[in-house]
């Protein structure tokens, strides 16, 4: 396959990362099309990669695993639904072992997203935002939710580096 071809695939995972950050962080949701198309392009990923049976499993495998972790902090309520969802589609991406350090990633962007929105909704901050776009403004707003898929998506791209998706493209 030639390597324009592949790295069209390979550039397609971060764009729709990024897509899924600026979805959550303006509406608080991220629509399904956006897990959906991670997926499909990972289908045809394997084949413009040359992915083994082996590592198609292994990344099946880590897909499987991180969205039963997913949705088990979206029924405890700590993330919603899309989150989970595009956790489980990063993870599909990365493979083991990038998926461990994505897991370590998005935990610590987690919770400096979570720092920086305390500080955003203290009432020193928040009368300076008058004026601000209304997502902002919903962002500032205390005891709304905490848009994660921004932490999701910065935990994907530090991660992405390691994937075995990508470290072809690194060596040359």
């Amino acid at each position: 396959m030639p390597p324009i071809v592949q790295a069209l695939v390979v550039a397609a995972f971060p764009a729709l990362v990024i897509v899924a950050a600026l979805r959550d962080a303006i509406s608080y949701t991220i629509p399904n099309w956006i897990s959906l198309a991670l997926i499909g392009l990972f289908a045809v990923a394997v084949p413009v990669l040359g992915l083994s049976p082996g590592d198609i499993g292994l990344h099946l495998a880590v897909a499987a695993a991180a969205l039963v972790l997913g949705f088990t902090m979206f029924v405890f309520h700590w993330i919603g639904g899309g989150d989970a969802k595009l956790f489980a589609a990063g993870a599909l991406w990365l493979g083991w072992p990038a998926a461990g350090s994505y897991a370590v990633l998005t935990s610590l962007a987690g919770g400096a997203l979570v720092l920086a929105i305390v500080g955003l909704r203290s009432p020193y901050l928040r009368a300076f935002l008058v004026s601000s776009p209304a997502w902002l403004n919903r962002l500032a707003e205390p005891g709304e939710d905490i848009p994660y898929g921004l932490a999701i998506a910065a935990g994907a791209l530090m991660a992405f580096p390691a994937s075995s998706l990508v470290k072809p493209f690194l060596a040359l």
